[in-house]
């Protein structure tokens, strides 16, 4: 099945206009990558105009600035605590931009995205 990223027209009275043509490469997009916590898995995926992405499916550690000092450690991630992001998300301990990990330095929270970025980027919440 392809995603489609592209403007549909609606009527003024709500129904949808049919397609003039057929979908362009640049229209088309991808399902999410959805990472979680175990053995480092990537994705490498090509993109448009040649580029790649590298998707991180798995990963066990993350790189956390500790605020405090500015350093920045690999740590070991522990747990996924709370994603605010997706109630479903958060039942099924997936790490996005935004999600809370516990980790042997304390709680943090992810400020990459490793479905598109591939690694996970962290800051310590300071109480």
């Amino acid at each position: 099945m392809v995603i489609k990223h592209s403007n549909d027209l609606v009527k003024p009275t709500g129904g949808k206009k049919g397609n003039a043509r057929k979908t362009r490469r640049y229209e088309l997009g991808g399902f999410p990558v959805l990472t979680i916590v175990g053995e480092r898995e990537i994705k490498k995926e090509r993109g448009y105009g040649g580029n790649y992405k590298i998707k991180l499916v798995k990963e066990k550690f993350a790189n956390v600035l500790d605020p405090n000092t500015g350093k920045v450690q690999k740590v070991e991630i522990l747990d996924v605590v709370k994603n605010p992001a997706n109630v479903d998300y958060d039942r099924r301990k997936i790490i996005t931009k935004g999600a809370i990990i516990r980790t042997k330095l304390g709680e943090a929270i992810v400020t990459s995205r490793p479905g598109q970025d591939g690694i996970i980027n962290a800051k310590l919440i300071t109480k």
